[in-house]
């Protein structure tokens, strides 16, 4: 086994699962989620059956819960719904600095329409940061490091983001607090509603305690 995944949710068809930080969902190299999603999930009995591949991308550095499709069939119908913007993601990030209680971005990135709803659920204090703030973020788009250039474009950089954020408020050694949190969608085979879960790491309720259970 290349690494141990955590499995949120299998049937014949799909699989969500918490992809780590600092991994790449794919891509040339061996050390990627989409090679270790053979060695985690149980294969299909289905006639299409084929190795299971990762719907969607999250970042390098981001964490959170990932679609992936076990049938040809199904890898197919989950890649329409997120064609024609049937599938609704749920992020949380910690954002420093002051910010309006809620809102939507539209700056467009690389020449493109793009647009991010967001939402303070608490902020609190630092002494180093001003204030920080826990964020739930639903993108409409799904532009390349969209979240994170949305919210540096407000002034408003995620903590630990060696990107897009300000110097001198550049968070070391925590990695990025970014989490791709839930996933709704319809269940191409059963037809069922799905909506789907990975808590927050650890590393968020230790700056907001009261949020824990999120």
């Amino acid at each position: 086994m290349i690494f141990p995944l955590k499995v949120i949710y299998e049937d014949e068809h799909l699989a969500l699962i918490h992809k780590p930080a600092g991994i790449l969902v794919s891509g040339n190299g061996f050390m990627t989620l989409a090679n270790a999603l053979d060695q985690n999930l149980k294969q299909s009995s289905q006639p299409d059956a084929t190795l299971p591949r990762p719907i969607h991308r999250l970042d390098y550095a981001t964490t959170g819960i990932l679609l992936c499709g076990k049938t040809s069939s199904c890898i197919r119908a989950l890649s329409k719904l997120f064609q024609d913007k049937l599938v609704h993601k749920t992020y949380f990030a910690i954002a420093i600095g002051q910010m309006n209680t809620s809102g939507s971005i539209t700056t467009p990135i690389d020449g493109k329409r793009s647009k991010s709803h967001f939402e303070v659920i608490e902020s609190v204090p630092s002494e180093r940061f001003g204030t920080l703030n826990l964020v739930k973020l639903s993108p409409e788009t799904g532009r390349r490091h969209q979240l994170r250039k949305h919210l540096a474009g407000l002034g408003n950089p995620i903590l630990g983001d060696k990107d897009y954020g300000q110097e001198g408020l550049i968070l070391n050694g925590k990695g990025l607090y970014l989490h791709a949190h839930s996933i709704t969608f319809k269940h191409p085979v059963s037809k069922e509603l799905l909506t789907l879960a990975s808590p927050l790491p650890e590393k968020f309720s230790k700056i907001f305690l009261s949020q824990i259970k999120l």
